[in-house]
């Protein structure tokens, strides 16, 4: 159990969450583990397939805006509390608008792909400069290459399911070239490409659970601002899934998610050690790795930066929230395109 900025981690299994006065109190064994003040928090995230809460805390949350998520143990979204829905009616109407409009769909998914594209591109940039004589860089310097004709399709793409071709190339080309950004001598830390439900390799592995902690974010920022992060303008209605907040996560993924995946590796913060292989051949991390997980994903977000577009200084744990209220100005009309966060 981990309390990192305003975000509460409960990974114990067997954990109960209740409320006690204003306060969010956790219990294991009927032994009070840890109390924290609700208005100090923005989110609980439960990682794990036997915790539960109170109905008393659901409603406190819902009430206060504090997002209550269940998690399985590796980071799978399950399911999360919400109240009655909160936000700006007239700015939701015109997000359902323009989903339902091919051409505003393609206008806002296009920025969300370019911008995952071109910060791939940049994320395999900055190893070749780390590292100018690394092993394998001839690979990276061909995907640099090949990254950069994918934005130039991506912006002259005019149908969605174009959009979608491209930006699954891409990843293949990105993919292809992510082992040789990893420093580990290892040879069983290494990616032959993408898989996952479950993932087969412990690079996967970390890769899907950054993610799940990515998603969750975003779906915070989203609903924070007043938007349906079940409403999507690239990935498209489906129950339960929240759309919206897997649009706008494509944009971090490199930034975020895979920096950190490789700085764990690479650092031998995480090593092949921190893995359990089951029979069915899903390879997992362990309990204790999790936590390192979360401790870094947490200081991650403590690192600032200046903001490509607003051209202020902030942390980059806020960046999804200010990517969220930019979508918001573009759907109410204030910004002609919606700017995408490009890393630089």
């Amino acid at each position: 159990m981990t309390h990192y900025l305003n975000t509460l981690f409960v990974t114990r299994e067997g954990s109960w969450l209740g409320k006690s006065g204003e306060t969010v109190e956790v219990r294991l064994n009927g032994e009070v583990l840890l109390r924290a003040p609700l208005h100090n928090l923005d989110g609980i995230l439960c990682l794990g397939w036997d915790i539960s809460a109170s109905s008393h805390l659901m409603a406190a949350c819902a009430e206060s805006g504090v997002t209550l998520s269940f998690c399985t143990p590796h980071g799978r979204f399950l399911a999360a509390v919400s109240g009655f829905t909160p936000g700006n009616v007239l700015l939701r109407r015109e997000q359902y608008r323009r989903a339902d409009r091919s051409d505003a769909s393609l206008l806002i998914a296009r920025q969300f792909i370019l911008a995952k594209i071109a910060n791939s591109r940049s994320s395999l940039q900055r190893t070749l400069r780390d590292r100018p004589n690394g092993l394998g860089n001839d690979h990276i310097q061909d995907a640099v290459k090949l990254l950069k004709q994918s934005v130039g399709s991506a912006e002259r793409t005019e149908d969605r399911e174009s959009l979608i071709g491209i930006e699954g190339d891409a990843a293949v080309v990105y993919f292809g070239a992510f082992s040789h950004m990893l420093t580990t001598e290892d040879p069983t830390l290494v990616l032959n490409g993408r898989n996952r439900r479950p993932p087969r390799d412990p690079v996967n592995a970390l890769l899907s659970f950054s993610y799940s902690l990515l998603a969750h974010d975003c779906r915070s920022a989203l609903e924070a601002c007043g938007l349906d992060a079940a409403v999507g303008f690239l990935h498209r209605d489906r129950p339960g899934r929240p759309s919206l907040a897997l649009d706008l996560m494509e944009e971090f993924r490199p930034f975020l998610a895979d920096r950190l995946v490789l700085g764990l590796f690479n650092r031998k913060q995480i090593t092949a050690n921190d893995f359990d292989h089951h029979e069915n051949g899903a390879v997992l991390l362990k309990d204790e790795a999790r936590k390192k997980v979360l401790v870094a994903w947490q200081e991650r977000k403590r690192e600032s930066l200046t903001h490509p577009f607003l051209n202020e200084k902030m942390e980059v744990g806020l960046l999804p929230h200010i990517q969220a209220r930019l979508l918001a100005r573009h759907l109410r009309g204030d910004l002609d395109l919606y700017p995408a966060f490009l890393w630089k």
